[in-house]
Formats: structure tokens, sequence, C-alpha cells
């Protein structure tokens, strides 16, 4: 009995050190980047968020310490395994946009979130709460997808992209629940299930959007990929 004690002690003592020295390398690699990220050892509010998500999903049964130890490394990993991640433990910037954690600056965050809510307020006011996250979650689904601009500026002064910006309803203040909207949008939470275009079906007259693939119906709005 002693000596599987013993043996079992040993095993978490070198799988430790193994870790240890693993991320000690990760992260003299990762701080001459401009990456941001969370790994073992790591600490702050980040780390807080990450586990909060990973507790509220099932992944993690540890305390939200913001201490990125054994079982917040284990738990990304295995978050990583079940969304298709590259496994590696480290809470980089696919994993954190997967978890729907922001990673912008502050002031990049503040700008983006002005706009966005700004959008919604001219393209969804009077939609119902869900609605209007909705339409903000199409934008930044097009800002990562290949054919689209790679900024939220950039999706919504694309040409032709939305009417509001053409008319200069854009230009209103928005409402109270349009910048809610926007906060939750770039916190991560996407009603659409990845939606690329949304449509009023009793307005547009664009034959072409009707030969998208509808994934939802969400007020008075289509949502299609």
């Amino acid at each position: 009995m002693r000596f599987v004690k013993a043996l079992i002690l040993f095993i978490l003592l070198s799988l430790s050190v193994y870790i240890t020295a693993d991320y000690q390398h990760l992260k003299f690699k990762y701080a001459l980047s401009p990456i941001i990220l969370s790994y073992y050892g790591s600490t702050g509010p980040e780390v807080i968020e990450i586990q909060k998500r990973l507790k509220q999903w099932g992944y993690y049964d540890g305390p939200i310490d913001g201490i990125y130890g054994y079982k917040t490394y284990m738990a990304v990993r295995y978050f990583q395994a079940k969304n298709g991640l590259k496994v590696d433990g480290i809470a980089g910037s696919e994993t954190l946009r997967a978890l729907g954690i922001v990673t912008t600056t502050r002031s990049s965050y503040s700008s983006d979130l002005n706009l966005l809510a700004h959008l919604i307020s001219a393209e969804a006011r009077g939609e119902p709460y869900v609605g209007q996250v909705a339409v903000g979650a199409v934008v930044l689904n097009r800002v990562r997808h290949p054919s689209f601009p790679n900024s939220i500026a950039g999706v919504i002064y694309q040409p032709g992209a939305f009417e509001s910006v053409a008319n200069g309803q854009i230009n209103l203040p928005p409402t109270v629940s349009a910048i809610n909207a926007a906060r939750d949008a770039l916190n991560g939470w996407d009603p659409t299930g990845g939606a690329l275009y949304f449509f009023n079906p009793a307005k547009t007259t664009n034959k072409w959007i009707w030969s998208r693939p509808i994934v939802a119906v969400i007020g008075n709005h289509v949502f299609a990929r």
C-alpha cells in the first residue's frame, strides 16, 4: 500500500515538473509575441473568466481563484479536444475566441463596442433583445470569415453591406439595449449559430439572399449562412 502511494506521488510530482518546465519554455516563447494568452502559472482576471466559462459548461470543477493551475490546464485541454482546437492546454487566441472571451485592448474594445452598438440600433431597433444580439453576432461572424473584412469597422463599412450605413441611420445615437446587445455579442453570445446574413423578408427584394441556407428566424429577421 505504501509502495502504491509512493508511486502515485512520484508520478504526480514528475508530471508537475514536466508541465512547469514545458510552460516555462512556452512563456519565454510567447513573451516575444503580441498574442494574448494564458498558460500554466498565469494569474489574473482573464484566468478567472476562463475558469468561469469552463465551469459553467462542465469542463472545470475547481475553484474560481484566478490561478492557472493543473485543474485549469486539464480543463482547457478537455475543452480544446471537444471543440476541435489544438490540444496544448494554452488559452491562446483561438481557444479564448471559442470560449467567447474578447482579447482586444481596452481602447479598441471601446471603439468596437460603440460602432457595433450604432449598427445594431440602426438595423434592429424595435427587435427583441435576442434579435439585437443576433445582428451583432452576424457582424462578428463576418469578421472571422475569410470572405469578409477582418475588422468590425471593415465589415460595417463594406460597400453595400448595410442599408443603415447608406441612409445615415447608423449615425443616430444607439439605444441602451443596443449597447448591451453589442457587449453580449462581443462576449461571445451568438443566437444565430454562425449566421453571416440577416434580412427582413417583408422588406427585401433581393432574390439572392433567399438562396442562402436559413439557420434562424428571430423577430422580424431571417438569419442565414
